[in-house]
């Protein structure tokens, strides 16, 4: 059975200069098995997705114990290294977020995302320290891909965000980050100005004004990852489904791509 260090050494080596993980990520047992079987290298979580599958809104709203649920399911069902969505790590104080991963290693889980959203970015900073020295006093590991908000969020434009970005990301890779996620950053010149200037691989979310993958990759982007759209998909689908059937009486969209489903009972027997 592979060990969670050796599962965390994986998911570096999917990190390596001239590489490219492209992530379709997943937030339940059967999306992560999907996900596997379709050919992933590792698997990701979205936090948004999740929370909608179990009833909650996105923005940490759900507890901490529905998301070790969730883990633990993911977990139970693949053999690849997974990377758990832990928003703000549900807590203001660095040494309580650090429990938590703590918790995920336990779990067997190689990654954690960690963002700063409208917080001051010292304050992730300092979580990302916390959890360092956490692992480190278990003599363990665990990547940590530290999201920026600045674009997603809006709280800063044109130059003053690229400035803003680049100084979060030095701060986070001096407090021990192992990646940089800017999600809503799609202009390809800032782009390689961020992994130009910041020692860490970068990340970056697919949207529709984000450049081809294969145009990230030249860039030197290192991580892509499908955040909550799949499972917006997966939920655009299941309403048009449900919404033709019962307004028009016709099953004509669930069989439009109910054919498709995996046999779960195959792959989870």
């Amino acid at each position: 059975m592979v060990s969670q260090r050796e599962q965390v050494e994986k998911f570096r080596r999917l990190h390596a200069p001239g590489r490219l993980l492209v992530l379709p990520n997943a937030w339940d047992a059967a999306s992560a098995r999907l996900a596997e079987q379709a050919g992933a290298e590792a698997i990701a979580t979205s936090s948004a997705a999740l929370a909608w599958c179990n009833g909650y809104a996105d923005g940490e709203t759900m507890t901490r114990e529905v998301v070790m649920a969730a883990a633990h399911a993911i977990l139970r069902v693949v053999r690849l290294p997974v990377s758990v969505d832990s928003e703000a790590g549900y807590s203001p104080d660095p040494a309580s977020v650090a429990d938590h991963v703590s918790a995920l290693i336990d779990l067997g889980a190689a990654g954690i995302n960690l963002e700063d959203g409208r917080g001051p970015p010292e304050l992730l900073a300092a979580k990302i320290r916390a959890i360092k020295a956490m692992a480190k006093a278990r003599n363990a590991d665990v990547f940590i891909n530290a999201r920026c908000d600045v674009y997603l969020h809006n709280l800063a434009t044109g130059e003053a965000a690229l400035k803003e970005t680049l100084r979060r990301g030095s701060l986070y890779a001096e407090a021990g980050a192992d990646g940089l996620f800017v999600p809503a950053l799609n202009d390809i010149a800032g782009i390689r100005d961020v992994v130009q200037a910041v020692p860490l691989p970068l990340n970056i979310l697919i949207m529709r004004a984000t450049p081809p993958i294969a145009e990230l990759k030249a860039a030197g982007v290192r991580r892509v990852s499908a955040g909550a759209l799949i499972g917006r998909a997966a939920y655009g689908m299941a309403e048009r489904a449900v919404t033709m059937l019962l307004k028009e009486g016709k099953p004509d969209a669930i069989f439009a791509t109910s054919g498709d489903c995996p046999d779960f009972n195959r792959l989870f027997g």
